[in-house]
């Protein structure tokens, strides 16, 4: 009886996070499909050069965003390397690692691992934004019309059958919504800009003028998620959490907690704010965008900028220092 009511649990604890992760695949569906897919030039984990533009109109392209350390990625992965095989000439099958928290070697070892032939590239943030990334794995289907034609989150008889149509789909070029994009250079100065709190207040970036400013990178699922399959990642966000808990009531410095949009929303962000009983204002970056603004790949990451908005200091993990140089940075 025991047996059967944890294997229930599992269960629903299985079901539970399918669901969520399929609806932030169709809060990302709803600004996406139906519109002409981004223009945008790939460079693979080889060096290789991929324009996705060249495709539209004349063959299909699948999208598999995904990470290493995503358990659903690699529960996936079996279809996804049966999907590429099985292509033909009329489908582009495209692996995008996020790049969230996971390195090209890391990419390079689990491709070995699995056997992976299909082109792999690693995002740096840009490709995610375009394709309005919420969760891992995130599926996008695109037509041979140029059209985005699906977005979902699980490996299912829907993908299966949006793969079919999209092969369907009428040839003809079209025009793409978004230019091609590269990587940008990090701010190194807080730019002249607002972002909304969780609390519904505003978060001058740079209207501070005499106080210093840390802007503390974070996912409210890394303690937990990760303690597994990057369990030095967890604890370097436990970790960080519980410093700036503490250095974040010191009012000579302003805080502002950045979460991740990837499997993340305001309210489990809220949750996660109660549950450690957190203090500084919090702000969901949903769409990624101030993430790649800085140029922040992993958490936890702190960009600590001086009375003038001038970053002074980046911080992957903890500086056990960081109390101190605060301290000093105030008193200029």
């Amino acid at each position: 009886m025991r047996s059967m009511v944890l294997l229930l649990l599992m269960l629903f604890s299985v079901l539970a996070q399918a669901e969520t992760g399929e609806q932030h695949a169709q809060a990302a569906a709803r600004g996406l499909v139906g519109t002409p897919a981004p223009r945008l030039v790939l460079k693979t984990i080889d060096g290789q050069t991929i324009d996705l533009a060249s495709y539209y109109g004349k063959k299909a392209v699948y999208l598999k965003f995904w990470a290493t350390w995503c358990v659903p990625c690699r529960e996936q992965m079996p279809h996804l390397k049966h999907v590429y095989e099985q292509a033909g000439s009329d489908l582009a099958v495209i692996a995008i690692d996020v790049g969230f928290d996971d390195t090209v070697e890391d990419v390079r070892r689990y491709r070995s691992e699995m056997g992976l032939k299909m082109p792999i590239v690693f995002d740096d943030g840009s490709i995610g934004e375009a394709f309005h990334l919420r969760v891992t794995p995130q599926h996008v289907v695109i037509g041979r019309d140029g059209r985005i034609l699906y977005v979902g989150h699980e490996a299912n008889d829907k993908l299966n059958a949006a793969l079919l149509a999209a092969r369907k789909a009428t040839p003809s070029p079209v025009a793409s919504n978004v230019a091609a994009s590269g990587p940008v250079a990090a701010d190194s100065q807080l730019p002249d800009m607002t972002v909304p709190t969780l609390a519904g207040a505003t978060f001058h970036l740079n209207g501070a003028g005499s106080q210093p400013t840390v802007l503390v990178f974070m996912s409210p699922w890394c303690e937990t998620y990760l303690a597994k399959s990057r369990p030095a990642v967890a604890a370097s966000c436990r970790a960080v959490r519980e410093q700036v808990t503490t250095l974040s009531r010191d009012e000579h410095v302003r805080w502002l907690g950045i979460a991740s949009g990837l499997w993340a929303d305001k309210d489990g962000l809220r949750a996660y704010q109660h549950e450690h009983s957190l203090t500084m204002p919090l702000a969901l970056d949903e769409s990624g965008a101030l993430f790649r603004r800085f140029r922040v790949m992993h958490v936890p990451t702190l960009l600590v900028f001086d009375a003038h908005g001038q970053l002074v200091q980046r911080i992957e993990g903890v500086d056990a220092q960081l109390g101190d140089e605060l301290k000093a940075l105030s008193a200029r």
